[in-house]
């Protein structure tokens, strides 16, 4: 089913359906911010690391900033981007964020996931930090999957995080994590994608 349409999928399908979306977004259909809002307050429900820190979302649509970030983004990709080698799949995957970096700021709307750490970043071990904010980009991503919208997770920005946040006037003590383009979509749905055996991952009692 095209983008524009909510596709009725079962919670199994939609787990497994979510996929990064670059060269098939719909950079010339607007996308309503009611629909935005909804995939947010979804996001609202994730888990969280016991409510100590505090999630927050930009969302930007200005053509401008849009734009200006797209000329971050390209930089940032320009600058880090691997060799794509002889493997097929491999450039396949970085020609796909190419594209994304080329048309970045095209795109309707982009939602920047951060997070409010008072007192800075601890040192050592921070996955109870950032579990506070990470689950709930996921699921933006799947709210807006079943709204027939197509969503990426990128930090290629994350290069130019100061910048980013004078531009948008993050105050201190809120670190960005998780850029995410979001527009309908052009095409069919997706499918799940190739994923090792789960004899070869998953390991009983020890290693």
């Amino acid at each position: 089913m095209s983008g524009g349409a909510a596709p009725a999928l079962t919670p199994d399908e939609l787990l497994t359906t979510t996929r990064t979306v670059r060269r098939r977004l719909d950079l010339t259909r607007p996308v309503p911010l009611s629909l935005v809002a909804e995939c947010l307050r979804i996001a609202q429900q994730a888990p969280c690391g016991s409510g100590r820190h505090t999630p927050h979302w930009i969302v930007v649509t200005d053509p401008a900033t849009r734009a200006t970030i797209g000329e971050l983004y390209r930089d940032a990709f320009a600058t880090g981007a691997p060799a794509a080698g002889a493997d097929p799949a491999r450039r396949r995957l970085l020609a796909s964020a190419a594209h994304l970096a080329a048309h970045l700021g095209e795109v309707p709307v982009l939602v920047l996931a951060c997070l409010r750490v008072d007192g800075g970043l601890p040192e050592g071990n921070q996955a109870g930090v950032w579990g506070s904010l990470l689950p709930a980009v996921w699921s933006y991503m799947l709210a807006a999957r079943a709204r027939g919208l197509g969503t990426a997770w990128t930090t290629n920005h994350l290069r130019h995080e100061r910048r980013l946040a004078s531009l948008l006037g993050i105050p201190a003590g809120v670190h960005q994590a998780v850029l995410v383009p979001t527009a309908f979509y052009r095409g069919e749905g997706f499918r799940p994608a190739a994923r090792p055996p789960l004899a070869d991952v998953v390991h009983y009692e020890r290693w």
